[in-house]
C-alpha cells in the first residue's frame, strides 16, 4: 500500500488523480476503487492506496480515505513586484490538471500525464517550479 493525497476528484465524472507521498507520477482514480463515500475525496484529502497497471497506464486501487483536507489550497498573495510565485512541482501539477480537465475534458489519464511530464519538463528548465 502507499500512502499519498488527492489532486483531483471529479465527483460527476467519477475519476481523478492521486499523489504518491514517494513523489512518483500521479496515479488515475476511479471512483469504484475508492473504499469511502468519495464525496470526501477532496484535493489535499490524505488516501492509503494499492497501485495497479491499468489498460492506460498506472491506476489505483483499494483506495481508502486517511484524513480530509478541506478543498482547494489557500490563494497566494500577490504583491505588485511584477514577479510570479514559484510552485512546488506537486501545486504545479495540480493546477495544470485542473486547467486541462476543464479545458479538454475527455483527455485520457495517459494523455494527461503525457502533457503535465513535458509541461513540468519545461517549467524545470526556466525555473517557474521549485527544484
Amino acid at each position: 500500500m502507499v500512502n499519498g493525497k488527492v489532486v483531483r476528484f471529479d465527483d460527476d465524472r467519477g475519476y481523478g488523480f492521486l499523489a504518491p507521498d514517494d513523489g512518483g507520477e500521479d496515479v488515475f482514480v476511479h471512483a469504484n476503487d475508492i473504499q469511502e463515500a468519495k464525496q470526501q475525496f477532496r484535493p489535499g484529502a490524505r488516501v492509503e492506496f494499492a497501485i495497479e497497471a491499468g489498460d492506460r497506464g498506472l491506476k489505483a486501487s483499494n483506495v481508502r480515505l486517511l484524513d480530509a483536507e478541506p478543498e482547494g489550497r489557500p490563494r497566494r498573495d500577490h504583491d505588485d513586484d511584477g514577479l510570479c510565485d514559484v510552485l512546488s512541482v506537486l501545486e504545479f501539477r495540480t493546477e495544470l490538471t485542473e486547467a486541462l480537465l476543464d479545458a479538454v475534458p475527455t483527455l485520457t489519464a495517459a494523455q494527461i500525464l503525457q502533457v503535465r511530464r513535458k509541461l513540468t519538463d519545461l517549467a524545470r528548465t526556466h525555473n517557474w517550479i521549485e527544484a
